[in-house]
């Protein structure tokens, strides 16, 4: 009885295989290998009926083989064996063409993958030499006489262009400055305290809030809150969370931060903008640069919940939204999807939450460079960069999308959105856009405060 059966390399096994993704040398390597084709002429032996059938053994179907197996070539090149019916010329040529298609097809691919390498690799290589060159400017040049060159043409444009990671925690704290008079000795006395009260509440079990009917400062500031969010922040590098080398420096300046502002206390949000400045400080000018940037009066209005300013600045949003993005305004305004579903969540992370790190941290660049103006134009060049998307959603799919950004979005691709947006309205900028918009509440408070409206 004879048995016919053809086996091929799966593409898996061959992938698994070659990893190198050196495929074409591998195909052709392959073609002098022996070929998993086999042809078994076996002889059906009789069959005792009480011990069953009997397989033979691999040495015996070994010498029933009537040839010996030939190259991976034969598969589409090679004449069939004498016992299988023979290849027509049609079908010859077929193969060979079949064979050819295959061999060219997998060189174009190695090409086209070491093109592609080769380019990433240039790039990268670009890149480094711009960060080492900047990095010499800005330590030579620049930081050395901050005051006097900060708001220069050309300081201004190498902050826009990125700083360099080993300049970029330094550049911030001076950027934010220390209004607040912070020093490390404070520090060490708030968190100091922080501790004692993590002690306290453990001890007297008041971490329960629901329990002990803690006030809302309290609740906010808790050991288990803070735990909670640490645990969600940056959760894919594992470097925060419990075990992680940063996690009790992050424990540290968030805990320190609620003692030190007790009518703030915790808000979740902050410790992804405290995780980014520990990455690029050491703890105490972390800290320090922590407690001035949440004094800013964008984010003080945001994490005290000043819901009439909050809507001020939703409102100024709005005005350049409409200016740079008209179509999509209105497809926004169509499916009444208004700014606080996106904003807050970009705002109170500063986009560290909902960008890639490295671009997160040059849009920190710029917002030390220019200040609250430019949080809301990354909003507006996010918005950019996604138009054509964004325009083909709906309610449901636009808020999932602008939630989640895509994890392969590139700085260059934002930062050109960026430059593309306008912030100037009616030859207004954001500044006198948004105080005229706060001088409109300032009146109507006025009229509902006047004694003779009120009569």
């Amino acid at each position: 009885m004879v048995h016919t059966c053809t086996q091929s390399p799966r593409d898996g096994d061959l992938f698994r295989a070659f990893p190198s993704t050196n495929f074409f040398s591998h195909v052709l390597k392959l073609m002098n290998n022996t070929l998993c084709v086999c042809v078994c002429v076996c002889e059906e032996d009789d069959l005792d009926e009480s011990s069953g059938p009997q397989l033979p053994s691999a040495a015996g179907r070994r010498k029933n083989l009537e040839f010996e197996p030939l190259s991976t070539t034969a598969l589409i090149l090679e004449d069939r064996p004498a016992n299988l019916p023979a290849k027509s010329l049609e079908e010859t040529q077929r193969h060979k063409m079949e064979y050819d298609e295959m061999v060219a097809g997998a060189k174009r691919r190695e090409m086209k993958e070491a093109q592609r390498k080769k380019r990433q690799m240039k790039e990268r290589h670009r890149q480094e030499d711009i960060i080492s060159n900047a990095m010499v400017v800005w330590n030579n040049e620049i930081l050395p006489h901050w005051d006097n060159v900060k708001g220069t043409r050309r300081v201004r444009e190498l902050w826009w262009q990125g700083l360099p990671p080993s300049v970029r925690g330094r550049v911030w704290s001076l950027a934010i400055g220390n209004e607040l008079n912070i020093t490390p000795e404070l520090y060490e006395i708030f968190l100091s305290r922080a501790k004692e009260k993590w002690r306290s509440y453990s001890e007297t079990s008041s971490v329960n809030d629901s329990e002990s009917g803690a006030s809302l400062a309290d609740r906010e500031s808790s050991l288990d809150l803070i735990k909670l969010d640490i645990s969600r922040t940056f959760p894919s590098l594992f470097i925060f969370q419990k075990g992680g080398p940063y996690h009790d420096l992050l424990h540290s300046v968030l805990g320190a931060y609620t003692c030190y502002r007790p009518d703030i206390g915790y808000v979740q949000g902050m410790s992804f903008i405290a995780a980014v400045l520990i990455l690029n400080l050491e703890e105490a000018e972390a800290f320090i640069t922590f407690a001035n940037l949440l004094n800013k009066p964008c984010q003080m209005a945001f994490f005290r919940v000043d819901h009439e300013l909050m809507l001020k600045y939703f409102a100024a949003f709005e005005v350049f939204f409409e200016e740079n993005l008209p179509r999509l305004f209105s497809h926004f305004q169509t499916n009444n999807l208004t700014p606080d579903l996106y904003l807050i969540d970009w705002i109170f992370t500063l986009y560290s939450k909902s960008l890639p790190l490295d671009v997160a941290c040059r849009v920190w660049d710029v917002f030390c460079r220019d200040g609250e103006e430019s949080l809301f134009r990354t909003g507006l060049g996010i918005l950019r960069l996604f138009e054509e998307v964004l325009l083909q959603m709906d309610f449901i799919h636009i808020a999932q999308f602008l939630t989640r950004l895509p994890e392969d979005l590139q700085a260059h691709t934002l930062f050109t959105a960026m430059a593309n947006t306008h912030m100037i309205s009616r030859s207004r900028r954001w500044a006198q856009v948004f105080s005229a918009l706060m001088k409109d509440v300032n009146k109507e408070m006025d009229k509902n405060s006047s004694p003779a409206l009120r009569s």
